[in-house]
This record gives C-alpha cells, sequence and structure tokens, in this order.
C-alpha cells in the first residue's frame, strides 16, 4: 500500500493557487508541443520533401507511445514524487520538443517527436490530477476545471503563434520556443514547489505489472466498460485525424495562410468544445440523478449528432460554412466529452477507476493512433477531403458502441459494481 502525504497540504491557499497555476502552463506546453507538428506540417513536407504517409507515421507515433505509456504512468504516480514526475516529465518532452527543431529525417521525428515527446506528456495527467485533487479537497472540480481550461489554450495558441513564427522565421523555430519555455518552466517548478513526502510499505505492494493484470481482468468482464472504451478509441480516432489534418486541408482547400489556418483549424471547433462540455455535463447531471444510464445516452448522442458536422467541414464550399460546422461538431463533442470519466465510474468500483481509467485511456488512444497515419496513406488517392468526411462514420460507429452498453449492458454492470 502507497500513502502519499504530501507537503502541500501545510502551505497556505495562496500557495496552492501558485501551484494550480504552474501546472496549468505545464498543461498549456503539453497540449501546445503536441499540436505545433501538425500547424507547420505543410512546411515541413515542403522543406524536407517527406511522403504524406510519412507525416501520418510521425503523428500517429506519439499517440503510438502515450497510450502504451500512460496506464503506466498512473501505477507510478501512486508511487513516487509526484513533484518529481511532472517537474521531470515537462523537461523530458521539452528538451525533445527543442531538439525536434533539429531534424531532417523521418526516424529523427519519430524518436525525437513521437517516442520522446509522447512518452514524456504521458506521465503528466495522472500526476497532475492527483496532486491537484489532494490538494484542493474543498473546491477540487473548480481547480480540475481550470486546470483543464489549460487544453483549449494549449491548441488554440500553439495554432496561432507556431503558424505565425513558421511562416516568418521557418518551422525549426516553433519548437525551439515551445521547448524552451518549457524547460524554463520546469526548472521554476521544481524551485518554487516543494517535494511531496511518499511513504511505502513496499513489501506489502503488488508488483505494478501484476496489479495492472488483475485491474484489466476485472474491468474486461464488464460489456459495459468494453463499450466505453469502444466509443472512447472511435471518439479519439476522430479527434487525432482531424487535429493533424485540418491546418493542412485549409491551406490546400481555401488557400489559407499557416497563421491563419492553424486559428481557424483549431479555434471555432475548441470554442464549440468548450460550451459543449458545459451544456453536456448540466444535461447529464440533471438526467443522472434518476437514470445513471443517462451519461452514457448524452456521450452516445453527442457523437451522432456531431457526425453530420464532420461531414460538413469536408463538404463545404465556403470558409463560413466550414467554420460553423466546426463549431458545431465541437459542440457535440463537447457533449461527449463531458462524461468520459463519469460514466466510466458508473459501472467501476471505487478502488479501481484510476487504473481503469488509465487502462480506458490507452486502448482508447491506441485506437486512435491509427488516423493520422491512415488519413496519410489516402490522401495522395482519395483526398483529404474524402478522407476527413469518412470521419463521421467512425462517429457514429462510436455511438452505436454507446447505445448499446446504455441499453444491453448498463444495468447488469452497474448491479454489480455497487
Amino acid at each position: 500500500m502507497v500513502e502519499s502525504l504530501p507537503s502541500l497540504t501545510k502551505k497556505p491557499t495562496g500557495f496552492r493557487w501558485e501551484l494550480l497555476a504552474l501546472l496549468w502552463l505545464a498543461f498549456f506546453l503539453n497540449q501546445a508541443d503536441r499540436q505545433i507538428f501538425s500547424v507547420v506540417l505543410p512546411l515541413i513536407r515542403k522543406d524536407l520533401g517527406l511522403t504524406d504517409a510519412e507525416l501520418g507515421l510521425i503523428a500517429s507515433a506519439l499517440v503510438w507511445t502515450y497510450g502504451l505509456l500512460v496506464p503506466i504512468a498512473g501505477f507510478i504516480g501512486d508511487r513516487f514524487s509526484r513533484r518529481n514526475i511532472l517537474g521531470f516529465c515537462l523537461l523530458f518532452w521539452s528538451c525533445a520538443t527543442l531538439m525536434t527543431g533539429f531534424c531532417s529525417s523521418v526516424l529523427q521525428f519519430i524518436l525525437l517527436r513521437g517516442v520522446a515527446t509522447g512518452g514524456g506528456e504521458a506521465f503528466y495527467a495522472p500526476s497532475a490530477n492527483a496532486l491537484l485533487g489532494e490538494n484542493y479537497k474543498e473546491n477540487r472540480s473548480f481547480a480540475l476545471s481550470l486546470h483543464q481550461t489549460a487544453v483549449y489554450f494549449g491548441i488554440i495558441l500553439s495554432g496561432i503563434i507556431a503558424g505565425y513564427i513558421g511562416e516568418h522565421y521557418g518551422w525549426q523555430k516553433a519548437f525551439y520556443l515551445f521547448g524552451s519555455l518549457g524547460i524554463v518552466l520546469a526548472f521554476v517548478f521544481f524551485s518554487r514547489i516543494p517535494k511531496d513526502v511518499v511513504t511505502s510499505t513496499i513489501e506489502a505492494q503488488t508488483p505494478m505489472l501484476a496489479e495492472i493484470g488483475e485491474t484489466a481482468r476485472i474491468v474486461i468482464r464488464k460489456p459495459t466498460v468494453i463499450m466505453l472504451t469502444l466509443g472512447f478509441g472511435c471518439m479519439v480516432f476522430v479527434n487525432v485525424g482531424y487535429l493533424t489534418w485540418m491546418p493542412s486541408f485549409l491551406v490546400d482547400k481555401f488557400n489559407m495562410t499557416l497563421t491563419d489556418a492553424g486559428f481557424s483549424a483549431l479555434f471555432y471547433h475548441h470554442l464549440g468544445a468548450f460550451l459543449g462540455v458545459l451544456s453536456g455535463a448540466k444535461i447529464s447531471d440533471y438526467y443522472a440523478k434518476t437514470n445513471p444510464r443517462s451519461r452514457l445516452i448524452v456521450q452516445a448522442t453527442g457523437l451522432l449528432l456531431g457526425a453530420p458536422f464532420i461531414y460538413g467541414i469536408s463538404m463545404s464550399e465556403t470558409q463560413v460554412l466550414t467554420y460553423v460546422a466546426l463549431f458545431l461538431f465541437g459542440i457535440f463533442r463537447g457533449w461527449y466529452d463531458s462524461n468520459i470519466v463519469a460514466s466510466l465510474y458508473e459501472v467501476v468500483s471505487p478502488k479501481i477507476r484510476s487504473s481503469a481509467y488509465g487502462l480506458m485511456l490507452a486502448c482508447a488512444f491506441l485506437i486512435g493512433s491509427i488516423a493520422p497515419y491512415l488519413l496519410g496513406v489516402l490522401k495522395p488517392t482519395l483526398g483529404l477531403t474524402v478522407g476527413l468526411a469518412s470521419l463521421s462514420g467512425v462517429y457514429v460507429l462510436g455511438s452505436l458502441f454507446l447505445w448499446a452498453g446504455a441499453f444491453l449492458f448498463f444495468d447488469l454492470d452497474k448491479e454489480s459494481s455497487l
């Protein structure tokens, strides 16, 4: 058994808000560093002469690495100092981001942008959420919600900043800038945040791999969890494919500048997602009081209603219609996002919720990691218009998985989890 006794709880409230601010900045860079490649992808393709399939493979490598390591990161976060894990992973992925600016071959991009950046980022979320949860017991939801907003700002602002820097100073400079900022932030983090004390009884611990296996054996007996995981995988497949190729799609289709394409591809969608998360949470919380399966229904409805707008993004003839479709796609994507964790918690025992979520996250990202490479392979023949439009079918498939979980398996799994 591992008991974490963070010295942070002895600090005044003002210091805990400093912790939140530093973690927000780290999460901002976590998302921004992940998105830079997609924004400057047209410049890299032109400069280095890489094929679309090679560019898709580079994007997929990060998601593969992330998916493989995130469940391990969750278990490690319960055994070692979370301050140290967060500081070192921030430093590691930031160094990898900076070094990506020196890449000149597919292998170098895969190793630095895919394996190193993705591997470092995988260790952030489990420890960050746990550390915030421990230190904001009275206003935990508010603190975690503020922390989550870094996702939207990181993705949107990286599109603007990286696009501008890439156009005016070269794509390499975008990696240099964001990587350097992360390295500085890592040293500030180590200097301002005290190490949390972790005491453990090693003899009583189950080996980590054995514990992961035991958790997997428990959750695989619950068909609802399997349906939730497959639905999550479909959402990640669409999301990763969209984030990787949408800026290039706008550049090619409407002859937009890289700065404008980076902004437009990300802003309208994530504005909609932000509003969708808030409305989806309100709707599901209201109906879940009397019918807990409502959380799955809201998610399934979100994917089903979002599918036509994914198709509309690709087929719209004007920029305005494309932006409207991006916004509405974001609204219904937000409905899904609002209950990713809450739906799982309805059918999983509290004792294994963290590890079960880590496993679901890993499976979903491994499924979704195929999208960038597949769209890159299909681009020369079918084109991005058809490729991105086909993602609407994946959303429909994900919705069907969730409907099955809600009406075929939920009652049995809910009863057995109480």
